[in-house]
């Protein structure tokens, strides 16, 4: 199982139609809601699918409070 937390920046396998990949996660849950760092749009995945499609963890943040 691969850990990732709200904040971090993430590269999916597929790009975005704007022409970035990367991705900012907003919620963690039963479904992943992340948001597209070029152009803003906001999506939501079953976690099963976010898993399979996240490639790596670009940056993570440095905010640790919950």
């Amino acid at each position: 199982m691969k850990t990732f937390d709200v904040g971090y920046i993430v590269q999916m396998k597929k790009g975005h139609p704007c022409g970035s990949n990367e991705w900012e996660i907003l919620r963690v849950g039963a479904d992943i809601k992340i948001r597209c760092v070029k152009c803003g749009r906001i999506i939501m995945l079953p976690r099963s699918k976010f898993e399979k499609n996240m490639k790596k963890i670009l940056k993570i943040s440095n905010n640790t409070e919950k």
